[in-house]
């Protein structure tokens, strides 16, 4: 790709943000949710992260569920492309 079709999308960009700015109006949460909200987050402390990271089971069991289930929904979309391409095609 050139410089050019970047500076075009670029601007395209910038027109489609100014006319969305323009048409939506801003929207503040209430400070009943915002406080409920902050009070259910909570960040584990770094031992507990450091804790995570060197149960490797678990790590491997999470990375070849994600492998997994990325492989699924790939197939499964690979699928529907040629099963709803040929019909088109045809």
């Amino acid at each position: 790709m050139g410089t050019r079709k970047l500076d075009i999308d670029e601007e395209r960009l910038e027109a489609v943000e100014a006319r969305l700015a323009g048409t939506l109006r801003r929207v503040s949460a209430r400070r009943e949710f915002v406080r409920r909200l902050r009070s259910r987050m909570r960040f584990p402390a770094r031992a507990e992260i450091a804790v995570r990271l060197r149960d490797w089971r678990r790590l491997v069991v999470v990375f070849g569920g994600v492998i997994s289930g990325a492989v699924v929904v790939l197939t499964v979309a690979r699928a529907l492309y040629h099963l709803v391409g040929r019909r088109n095609m045809g």
